[in-house]
């Protein structure tokens, strides 16, 4: 790590606080420095981190963590609050299974008040802590900072409608060209260039102060005149919407001019009521190619991956809506991150990006499907989360033909559990009218997304693939066979071989499921590995499986990236389980237990949820003991 003057001089935000306020500006040099370095050669989120740094600085200048408490919206703003509160030597290990995470976390350290990994969620958890404050009879303050695109959100809105303009709450409003700014209008514009001045505020301070002290007629002088103020500005201006909702306005100011954050969060803290400061930031600042490009600098990989699922996916869908005008595209936030770039330049009639709204795109995309339309929903798997109920009530029970293209559906080693793609076959699964497939070769997702496009699909429909590319063995394992072409369940079970137990897999561990046959292989087991690209109608998977099964088999282990409870393989096993009493067939599950997977330790993400190949062989051995036993 190259010298800095300041930087490594901070350890906790007191040391921040004790620095000359000239040195600012060096300071804010050295973090952007830090942070290109860094996540340039670990990954992470960069352009949205070197736009607030300014603002993050002043933060913690004005307000003390951790009495006073700062919440970020999303994470992707936190790096440069993490490197204030005493992280900063730990950085090497950002995102990194066991490391610092890239998101506040709460048991990482007392500076992270709230968790937060999803959108929107900030501005409602801050209400909570400023009203238990009132509660309580604290005079902490509670900061919330929302910023990429987090007001798009639902969630943001009715927070908003509960906001009481008697909390000791401050709302940061981190503008990057979100669409935020034409609600705003000239009026917020006007308004900036006079509040934005101390002088202005020391005004009006000084102005109310003297009338108040005018014997008997003082504060009605007061009341009146603020009364009549608020009535002009409402038919001149329209007001603003935040003050509509009782949150005294300062904004809209360059948010990557330090001075002017401090002195804004300095005027807002002295107000004693709720606020919200509008700043407009650059995304990418002081880094010339996040500032031109900051998509592609948003969220940086450690090194350039090859080929993946949601690029196959962005290229099909472009060539199937060239032969069918009924096919729309539909994103929550996510374009880039889907691979729906190329839909979206080829179609942008029919391309639709709704913001951070899960929820709305799920009932929406029923709506274009109740209309006759074939909508295309593309979100990652731990943001579907959101939009469950819609997807059970509006699209389910209603038998809409939705289709879902569920991405990220994995562990996620880097983005940690916020981002885990574990729970979507859990709950999807429990969803009545819905077809679940889960494709293991770019050629098998391409001729399920021509099935999702058919005319015959009258239901919900969802394919769900990780952030991956494919893997070599698997291909060579499961695919190189012509006689695969069109199955959805594959054996590898060799020729007049008779295995002694079975592996049923799905999705990116079935490489471990290979490790653990190779294992039992050199200890005399043999084991053949039947690999699921559908899991429901869990009925006819098993019916599949079964028609696949060899007589010799005595053990089966369900292996699963996901949650066991309520997942394929609870699912499948309980449809086996008559048969494989009848065949004398012990089976156990390997599957993510019931707890949220967060390693405090460098590990493996497999290892710590037990599903490495060598512990699915000792699973297998555990099973034909017991068998051997009787």
């Amino acid at each position: 790590m190259k010298k800095t003057h300041y930087l490594e001089e901070i350890s906790s935000p007191e040391d921040l606080r004790r620095l000359p306020r000239e040195a600012m500006g060096d300071l804010a040099t050295e973090i952007r420095r830090f942070l290109v370095e860094r996540v340039k050669e670990h990954g992470g989120h960069l352009a949205s981190n070197l736009g607030v740094v300014e603002l993050t600085i002043a933060l913690h200048r004005v307000f003390r963590s951790p009495h006073d408490r700062i919440i970020f919206d999303v994470g992707h703003q936190c790096y440069v609050h993490k490197m204030l509160t005493g992280r900063l030597q730990d950085f090497d290990s950002l995102r990194t299974v066991g490391g610092l995470s890239g998101f506040p976390t709460r048991d990482e350290s007392p500076h992270d008040p709230f968790g937060a990994g999803h959108a929107s969620t900030a501005l409602s958890a801050a209400i909570g802590f400023a009203e238990a404050d009132r509660l309580a009879g604290r005079k902490g303050y509670t900061v919330a900072v929302l910023g990429d695109g987090a007001y798009t959100g639902g969630m943001v809105h009715e927070a908003l409608n509960n906001c009481s303009p008697d909390l000791r709450l401050i709302v940061v409003l981190n503008e990057n060209e979100m669409s935020i700014s034409k609600n705003i209008g000239s009026f917020a514009r006007y308004i900036a260039r006079l509040r934005a001045s101390s002088d202005y505020a020391r005004g009006k301070q000084k102005a109310a102060r003297f009338l108040r002290a005018v014997p008997f007629v003082g504060e009605r002088c007061f009341r009146l005149l603020r009364d009549t103020k608020q009535t002009v500005k409402d038919l001149l201006y329209a007001s603003t919407y935040f003050e509509k909702l009782g949150l005294f306005y300062l904004g809209p100011a360059d948010g990557n001019d330090y001075d002017t954050v401090e002195r804004l969060l300095r005027i807002a803290k002295g107000k004693g009521e709720s606020a919200l400061v509008h700043l407009r930031t650059v995304k990418g600042c002081g880094y010339a190619p996040a500032e031109h490009n900051p998509g592609r600098y948003h969220s940086l990989a450690k090194a350039d991956m090859p080929t993946n699922y949601s690029e196959v996916f962005g290229r099909v869908l472009c060539d199937l809506a060239e032969e069918d005008e009924k096919i729309v595209a539909i994103t929550a936030a996510m374009k880039d991150g889907t691979g729906l770039t190329p839909f979206a330049d080829t179609y942008p009639e029919r391309f639709f990006d709704v913001g951070i709204a899960e929820a709305h795109a799920a009932t929406f995309a029923s709506g274009l499907a109740a209309g006759g339309m074939k909508p295309f929903f593309a979100v990652y798997s731990t943001f579907l989360q959101r939009a469950y109920d819609n997807v059970l009530h509006d699209a389910a029970l209603q038998n809409l033909p939705v289709r879902l293209a569920i991405d990220r559906a994995a562990l996620a080693s880097g983005d940690g559990p916020t981002h885990h793609g574990i729970f979507d076959v859990a709950f999807l699964s429990g969803i009545p009218n819905i077809t679940l497939y889960a494709p293991s070769s770019f050629a098998s997702l391409r001729r399920i997304l021509h099935l999702m496009a058919s005319d015959a699909v009258d239901s919900p429909v969802c394919v769900r693939y990780p952030n991956a590319g494919e893997q070599g063995r698997v291909l060579e394992e499961f695919f190189s066979r012509k006689e695969e072409e069109g199955r959805f369940t594959h054996p590898n079970f060799r020729k007049n071989a008779r295995p002694s137990a079975v592996i049923i897999t799905y999705g990116c561990v079935v490489s471990e499921a290979l490790r653990a046959a190779d294992i039992l292989k050199k200890e005399g087991i043999s084991a053949g590995i039947i690999l699921l690209e559908r899991l429901k109608p869990y009925d006819v998977t098993a019916e599949e499986i079964l028609a696949l099964l060899p007589a010799s088999v005595k053990a089966a282990v369900f292996l699963e990236e996901g949650i066991e409870a309520g997942g394929a393989s609870m699912l499948l096993r309980h449809e086996l389980s008559e048969e494989f009493e009848g065949r004398g067939v012990k089976s156990a599950i390997r599957a993510i237990p019931d707890r949220f997977v967060k390693p405090t330790e460098p590990t493996t993400l497999y290892r710590d949820c037990s599903l490495t190949g060598e512990d699915v062989a000792e699973t297998v051995k555990d099973l034909l003991k017991i068998k051997k036993a009787k």
